[in-house]
């Protein structure tokens, strides 16, 4: 990628392609490898700040970041609309697969099923770090797989359609929450670009969403934004403005100086504003000077 060399974009561009579809896969992945139904599950999406740590971590994040301003081409129009377009498909997949949740749930033992959504996050937490220990790692969809095989209970199966709509509610507001992330990302693309260190920011998000399982399995309470707060504390430290944008060149940038030649140097070596007056006119000449000069006349 031209900016970024996120480890989870560039193992996905090799397989899609670049631009929208590349955003497209990024930002769908968490609801096809079964990311998103196993934070439902596991309560992720229980309180208004656990959904906004879902959407900008999950959804968002240091790899949608990546996309929009490495590999987003077209004008700052056409991106948006690329994202909104984008937005709109893993916004209703979001709402389906929230509904879907309840009838999940009664099949699964949530308790141990909670243990392996914590470890599904640790696991992109250290892809998106290092793409070294990621080639070490199963898969997130392998790790879902795991959990759902071993939280199995067929004896509970109840077929259950949006047993709380606020389910749907949370879940797609997630969802926004991400899509908002990307348009802020394509909207203020040019002056991130040239003041956000990607590297930096994607270090910081992989440890704010390492930071995430510890709220599922109930080491932190969930109304403390931990996650959220090493968020914001990333992209404050991610800012990294250019430092040359005050300051403006005395010369032309393509004029060599040398010492002596400076026209701030040379006026200091002539007396500073001073006026250089022409020999003699100070009326302290010698008489030596007037003697070399057969033409002047012998009055003067």
């Amino acid at each position: 990628m031209s900016v970024s060399q996120h480890p989870v974009a560039v193992r996905l561009e090799q397989q899609v392609g670049e631009g929208t579809r590349l955003l497209a896969t990024v930002m769908a992945l968490p609801l096809v490898d079964g990311i998103f139904p196993a934070l439902i599950l596991a309560g992720a999406l229980a309180s208004p700040l656990g959904i906004i740590e879902v959407g900008l971590l999950v959804f968002g994040g240091s790899a949608t970041l990546a996309v929009v301003l490495a590999e987003m081409e077209g004008t700052r129009r056409e991106q948006v609309t690329s994202v909104l377009a984008v937005g709109a498909v893993v916004v209703v997949i979001a709402a389906v697969e929230a509904a879907l949740a309840p009838t999940i749930a009664t099949m699964l033992n949530i308790a141990i099923f909670e243990r392996f959504a914590a470890l599904v996050i640790l696991a992109i937490a250290a892809k998106t770090a290092s793409a070294t220990v990621g080639e070490y790692l199963p898969s997130p969809g392998v790790i879902v797989g795991l959990g759902l095989i071993a939280s199995l209970q067929p004896a509970g199966f109840e077929f259950v359609l949006v047993a709380d709509p606020m389910d749907v509610v949370r879940g797609v507001a997630a969802a926004g929450m991400g899509v908002v992330f990307a348009l802020g990302a394509a909207v203020f693309g040019p002056w991130l670009r040239g003041n956000v260190d990607l590297d930096r920011f994607r270090f910081g998000s992989a440890v704010a969403l390492g930071v995430l399982p510890l709220s599922i399995l109930g080491v932190i309470e969930a109304n403390v934004p931990l996650a959220l707060a090493v968020f914001g504390v990333t992209s404050l430290l991610s800012l990294d403005p250019g430092d040359d944008a005050g300051t403006v060149p005395v010369d032309h940038p393509d004029r060599e100086t040398t010492p002596g030649t400076d026209p701030v140097d040379g006026a200091l070596a002539d007396g500073g504003d001073e006026e250089a007056e022409p020999p003699g006119s100070d009326g302290e000449s010698s008489d030596s000077d007037r003697s070399t000069d057969p033409d002047r006349a012998p009055w003067l």
